[in-house]
């Protein structure tokens, strides 16, 4: 190996540097929030709170915790990220195994269709029609359907099924497979990884959306935590965040005087940012492998 000279010594301390400092301009925004979600909320308002909790406080976890609809939201965005994971990446799952098929009738055509819709959409008014005149209005399904089919998600599905060696489906028919049962017992058990960064990806997706249900959803009982928390940010008042703690809690506000707009707005971002935060070390490994699998030319 060649001894490295100054200039790459340089070099690579100068890459060095600006990772360091790309990472903490990253990390920093998320970092400040946290810690002023544990900061008392009068404190805060003096300024100056950076890297630590200068007056250390839970109380505006418990005024989250507390607050009925703010868990209820929580409860809801779990169960909609959930439901809406697994059906959506077995649905397209599906689409994108029939599409993989070259002897499928009008399949260019197909694809040409589902290629249109990632270019083009029918715009805000007539998708809120089709979604009243489907039923679908103020529904917990409204958050599921709609999305249920990812294009580009296909796109990816299709090319890594279409690598799977012909040998294996070959084998699975002489064995008197037809193909749901090629799809489950071959193809599925050996999409791991694509199937993972999908549902990631998935996940990110319904785990984030506020837009849809602040559209189509009015019940407070279906509305999720990042809706809530949208609401919670378009704010200006510390009166109107305290409107949504419940009885329970405003009766025993005097132990909450620390808590500002400011400081709840920290604490309900974190309890809606954290848990999907949490999944990706879990999934991490499979992200370059199931992405490059996927995106290799037919």
């Amino acid at each position: 190996m060649m001894k490295p000279t100054f200039g790459d010594r340089v070099m690579h301390v100068t890459i060095h540097v600006l990772l360091v400092l790309l990472g903490f301009v990253a990390l920093y925004p998320f970092w400040n929030s946290l810690v002023l979600s544990f900061n008392s909320g009068q404190d805060t308002m003096l300024g100056g709170v950076t890297f630590w909790p200068r007056e250390f406080t839970l109380a505006n976890y418990e005024v989250v915790f507390q607050d009925k609809r703010l868990m209820n939201g929580f409860v809801i965005s779990v169960f909609r990220t959930v439901v809406g994971t697994l059906l959506s990446v077995f649905a397209t799952a599906i689409l994108a195994y029939g599409l993989s098929k070259k002897e499928l009738l009008f399949r260019k055509q197909f694809m040409i269709y589902c290629l249109i819709t990632m270019f083009f959409s029918g715009g805000l008014i007539p998708t809120f029609l089709l979604i009243r005149g489907l039923g679908l209005m103020n529904s917990f399904w409204v958050m599921i359907i709609p999305t249920l089919i990812l294009v580009w998600n296909m796109i990816i599905f299709r090319t890594f099924f279409a690598q799977l060696p012909k040998g294996l489906e070959e084998s699975a028919k002489i064995d008197g497979c037809g193909y749901w049962a090629t799809f489950f017992r071959i193809v599925l058990p050996l999409s791991g990884p694509v199937i993972a960064t999908l549902s990631l990806f998935t996940a990110v997706f319904h785990w984030n959306d506020w837009f849809f249900p602040s559209i189509y959803i009015t019940s407070e009982n279906l509305i999720p935590i990042q809706t809530i928390l949208q609401q919670i940010l378009n704010s200006n008042t510390m009166s109107q965040q305290m409107q949504q703690v419940d009885a329970g809690a405003a009766s025993h506000m005097g132990r909450f005087q620390s808590v500002t707009g400011k400081s709840l707005q920290m604490a309900t971002m974190m309890v809606a940012t954290l848990p999907i935060i949490m999944v990706y070390p879990f999934v991490q490994k499979y992200f370059v492998k199931g992405v490059l699998i996927g995106s290799l030319k037919e």
